[in-house]
C-alpha cells in the first residue's frame, strides 16, 4: 500500500536504481593478464633482407599502393604478466633474469603504424602503450626526419607525455635488448638512468612531451638525449642530439651538456672542469654546484643582439699539486678569473656550433618574440626565417665564477 501512494517519478527511479547496475557491468573490461603492456620501443632502420619479410607480414604489399619511404623495423620491450618483481626479489637479478621479465620482439613496416599493426597480427593481446616510458631511435633514422615518429606518438592518446624519447648511437634495438645488471626490466634502468641524471645535474629535464613542444615553438629547436651502450650493457649519455625541425642535424660532446645548461640557467649543476694556471703543471679541479642565466635582447644594426649572462657556483674539489697553495683571496680570485675565461669561451663555442647549423636549441628566437614582437612581426614570421636568421644574430657571453668552498671548507 505505501508504494501505491509513490508519485510515477519516485517509482521511475526505484526501477532505474534496481535496473542500471546490471545494465552498466563491466561490458567492456579488459583485463590486465589479456594485454600487451608496451615498455619500450626502439625503431631502426631496415636491411635490405627485411624486405623478403616485409612482403610476408605486410598488409599493404601487393594490396594496397606501399608508400614510399624506406623500411623501419620497430622493436617493442613486452612486459611478461607475473613476471615484473615487486621488490628486491632473489639475488643475482641481472643480466640473466632480463630476458625472464620482458620479451623483446620486432618487426618491419613502411611506418611507425605499419609496423605496429604487422606486429599486432602476431600477438594475440592488445597491445597497450599506457606504461609505455622509454622511445629509443637510431640515428639514421632521427637523421632523416622524425614527423612519421612524432605524429603516430602524438596521436596516441595512451602515450604519456613523460616518457623519454632517445636518439641511439648505432643500433637503437641493441638498447631494447639490453640486460643491465642493476636492474632487472631494461625500460626501468633506462628511466633510472635519465631521471638520476636529471636529479645530478647531468642532463635537463625533456621529457618527450618537451621536445614536442619545443618542435612546434617558432624560434625554438628541439633536442634529444644521445646515448650508446657499452660492452658491460651499461647506457652512457654520450651529449645533446640536436634537431632543425623534425631533422637530427648534430650531437655534442658529454661535458657541452653543462653548456647548454648554463646558458639556459638549469640550476642542478654536476660538471666538473679542470684549469691551469699561467700554463704550469698546477692544475685545480673544479665542480659546479649550481647556476643562473639572464638573457637580453634588442636590436643593433636590423639583427637581434643578444647579452647572456651566467652566474656559477664552484667548489674546488682537488689540486694537482700539494706545494700549490689556495688558502688566500688573491689566489682564489685568480683561479675565478682564469675558470671565467674557460667557462666564455667554453659557453661561446656551444652556441657557435648550433649557430652553423641553424638550430636555435636555446630558444633566443622566442625573446625575440616575447620582448621585440614588433621586429618579429616585421621581419622574422616564421621559423623557417628564424633558423637562417639565427646564423647571423650576435650573442656576448658573460660569465661570473664565484668559488664558494676548498675542500671541506667553506669561504
Amino acid at each position: 500500500m505505501a508504494i501505491n501512494r509513490w508519485t510515477p517519478a519516485c517509482k521511475l527511479l526505484l526501477v532505474l536504481l534496481l535496473v542500471l547496475p546490471i545494465l552498466t557491468g563491466c561490458w567492456d573490461r579488459l583485463e590486465i593478464e589479456e594485454r600487451a603492456v608496451v615498455l619500450g620501443i626502439s625503431v631502426d632502420t631496415a636491411a635490405d633482407e627485411d624486405v623478403k619479410e616485409e612482403d610476408q607480414v605486410s598488409h599493404l604489399r601487393n594490396k594496397f599502393p606501399a608508400p614510399e619511404k624506406d623500411l623501419i623495423r620497430v622493436a617493442v620491450q613486452i612486459a611478461l604478466p607475473g613476471r615484473i618483481p615487486l621488490g628486491p626479489g632473489e639475488a643475482g637479478g641481472g643480466k640473466g633474469s632480463a630476458g625472464q621479465t620482458v620479451w623483446v620482439i620486432n618487426v618491419v613496416g613502411h611506418t611507425i603504424d605499419d609496423a605496429i599493426m604487422n606486429l599486432q597480427q602476431q600477438i594475440s593481446a592488445k597491445l597497450f602503450f599506457g606504461h609505455l616510458r622509454v622511445i629509443v631511435i637510431s640515428e639514421d633514422v632521427a637523421k632523416k626526419g622524425l614527423q612519421n615518429v612524432n605524429d603516430y606518438f602524438r596521436r596516441n592518446s595512451e602515450v604519456r607525455r613523460m616518457a623519454w624519447m632517445l636518439v641511439a648511437k648505432g643500433n637503437a634495438e641493441d638498447i631494447m635488448k639490453a640486460a643491465p645488471k642493476l636492474e632487472r626490466v631494461p625500460t626501468l634502468y633506462l628511466i633510472s638512468t635519465m631521471d638520476s641524471a636529471v636529479q645530478m645535474g647531468k642532463f635537463p629535464n625533456d621529457f618527450v612531451g618537451n621536445f614536442w613542444s619545443d618542435l612546434s615553438k617558432k624560434g625554438k629547436e628541439g633536442f634529444l638525449p644521445y646515448v650508446g651502450i657499452m660492452k658491460e650493457q651499461n647506457v652512457e649519455i654520450m651529449g645533446i642530439a640536436y634537431f632543425k625541425g623534425d631533422k637530427m642535424i648534430g650531437t655534442t660532446e658529454p661535458i657541452e651538456i653543462g653548456a647548454y645548461m648554463g646558458v639556459k640557467g638549469i640550476k642542478q649543476a654536476g660538471y666538473r672542469g679542470i684549469i691551469s694556471l699561467d700554463g704550469s703543471s698546477d692544475t685545480i679541479t673544479l665542480y659546479a654546484s649550481s647556476r643562473q642565466s639572464k638573457i637580453e635582447v634588442d636590436i643593433k644594426d636590423g639583427l637581434p643582439h643578444f647579452t647572456v649572462s651566467i652566474l656559477i657556483d664552484l667548489n674546488i674539489e682537488e689540486k694537482m699539486n700539494e706545494r700549490f697553495p689556495i688558502n688566500t683571496s688573491d689566489m682564489i680570485r685568480k683561479i675565478e678569473q682564469e675558470d671565467e675565461k674557460w667557462s666564455t669561451k667554453f659557453h661561446e663555442g656551444l652556441i657557435k656550433q648550433t649557430q652553423q647549423k641553424g638550430a636555435d636549441i636555446f630558444g633566443f628566437g622566442e625573446y625575440v618574440r616575447a620582448k621585440q614582437s614588433k621586429f618579429w612581426n616585421e621581419h622574422v614570421k616564421t621559423k623557417e626565417k628564424w633558423q637562417e636568421m639565427y646564423k647571423d644574430v650576435s650573442i656576448d657571453v658573460k660569465v661570473d665564477v664565484r668559488i664558494r668552498r676548498v675542500g671541506m671548507k667553506a669561504i
